[in-house]
């Protein structure tokens, strides 16, 4: 087999890759050795901006193939046949971290699917939670500022954490899915994932229903405990990402089953949650799985930089038959993960390989950072023209949206028939987790509310142990026990009617 030349960026051979031009073997450098200069200036570029959230995560490619017939519910294509296959990209990764952070530190997981289809790529970003912290997308910066460094020690704050939480009581549900053993899964190949958001559907006749989507693991549920989790930071930092890369190279293919829950608009409207509010899950005794599919991942990036770390998503990426919803947090997050894709990547991060919809792309874009694709050649680049063959087919239009409301404010999203924080993760401790898993969950928070310190250190516990109280009167009686908390000063403060 021929060699390959080593060459320049710009294709030209040469030979001192390791050894710059200098005066005399012990004299300077010249500054004419342009190797020299792309290499270092290169190396100084190497690292693009991190994600402010997400940073660290795995991902692999594989298969998606339809094993249920939901084209009742959605006239979106990938979904069209029993049978058919779509290709994958899932994206796996810690919160609030660095990219330099343990892969099981106690935090939810990110759960970011692209599925390539012939309508375009489409992006369900979620999470290994079914509901998260926050419901509007307003406080997400300052949530995610108390997940990240303090901005005088730059060292992680439990005070912070504990205080935002305690005065947002709409986190408590998913506050105990995240203090549970669910905060710490063995890697990414035993967790669910979740879409978490509502999402709509719309079929041919142009009916819409709302959905969610789950994936659930085939591979079986697997937690460490928080001690194992602890371990395992001083082990494997990389524990997540080698377990996924290996078992794939194994041939031990994951596998997540897709399964959606379908809600009426006329049920949504009398729901006696807010089928909208991300905070809260649909009963799936009232809204039944319904299987769609199998998700299989069997190929492993065969660069992590260009075809994991450049990987983008956005939940702005719908395709038709796919909807949005008035979620809150949806509706922020159409502008916020685009937004941070281009800062990322550039206004052109669409075209990088990974990100690039293997079909047709036809557009009136033009120019920026990066531009690779030829930058339409000699083509027009306005619409409308009398030139350009590139049309709207409308075939493709969505239907009108009729809306609940002809009034814009500012509504608190914690109003009247919205402030219900108790009731489900009240049902999550009793119903949902097993004696061992409740157990667990008291000591890994009282473990994690042991850090707060300070002069607010009484009020955020005391703040915080009403919220638990409210949810269920053990769950509150097992924490306030394990801080050593005077009880009797602690009931005092509680409304007699939640008790």
């Amino acid at each position: 087999m021929s060699e390959k030349k080593l060459t320049s960026a710009s294709g030209i051979p040469y030979v001192d890759h390791e050894d710059t031009k200098g005066v005399g073997p012990r004299g300077p450098l010249l500054l004419e050795d342009f190797i020299l200069h792309e290499k270092l200036a290169h190396f100084n570029r190497e690292r693009i901006p991190e994600r402010i959230v997400h940073a660290k995560g795995s991902g692999a490619f594989g298969t998606f193939t339809v094993t249920g017939d939901i084209t009742r519910y959605t006239k979106a294509k990938i979904f069209s046949e029993i049978g058919k296959k779509t290709r994958i990209l899932f994206r796996f990764s810690t919160v609030a971290g660095e990219r330099g952070s343990a892969d099981t530190e106690r935090d939810p997981r990110g759960f970011a699917m692209k599925y390539y289809t012939e309508d375009g790529n489409w992006d369900l970003v979620g999470n290994n939670t079914p509901i998260f912290f926050i419901k509007d997308a307003k406080k997400f910066p300052d949530f995610i500022h108390t997940q990240k460094r303090d901005p005088y020690t730059n060292c992680k704050s439990a005070t912070a954490v504990w205080d935002f939480w305690s005065l947002c009581p709409e986190s408590l549900h998913q506050v105990l899915f995240v203090m549970s053993d669910r905060g710490t899964p063995y890697g990414y190949r035993h967790m669910h994932g979740y879409g978490s958001h509502t999402f709509s559907m719309i079929n041919k006749e142009n009916k819409r229903v709302w959905v969610k989507f789950h994936m659930r693991c085939e591979q079986g549920i697997k937690n460490f405990t928080s001690d194992q989790a602890a371990e395992m930071k001083s082990i494997d930092a990389d524990f997540a990402q080698r377990d996924l890369l290996e078992s794939i190279d194994k041939g031990a293919f994951p596998r997540w089953k897709m399964c959606i829950q379908v809600m009426t608009e006329a049920q949504a409207k009398t729901h006696k949650f807010n089928p909208f509010d991300v905070t809260k899950t649909w009963s799936q005794q009232e809204f039944p799985l319904i299987e769609v599919g199998i998700a299989e991942l069997n190929e492993n990036a065969q660069n992590y930089f260009a075809e994991i770390e450049q990987a983008a998503f956005a939940p702005a990426h719908i395709v038709d038959g796919i909807g949005f919803s008035p979620d809150k947090m949806l509706q922020g997050r159409i502008l916020g993960y685009t937004d941070a894709q281009r800062y990322r990547l550039g206004a052109n991060y669409e075209q990088i390989p990974v990100n690039r919809c293997p079909f047709a792309v036809n557009n009136y874009q033009r120019d920026g950072y990066m531009r690779v694709d030829g930058n339409g050649g000699k083509e027009v680049n306005y619409y409308p023209n009398s030139f350009s063959d590139v049309r709207p087919d409308m075939s493709y239009s969505r239907p009108a949206e009729p809306l609940e409301d002809n009034v814009a404010d500012w509504f608190d999203r914690n109003g009247p028939g919205e402030d219900d924080h108790y009731t489900q993760p009240g049902i999550f401790f009793r119903e949902v987790l097993d004696e061992a898993g409740r157990q667990n969950l008291i000591e890994n928070i009282v473990g994690a509310m042991t850090g707060i310190s300070g002069p607010k250190r009484e009020e955020i516990i005391n703040r915080q142990l009403c919220h638990f109280f409210r949810a269920d009167t053990g769950l509150g009686m097992g924490i306030a026990q394990g801080l050593g908390v005077d009880l009797s000063r602690v009931m005092d403060k509680m409304p007699r009617t939640e008790i």
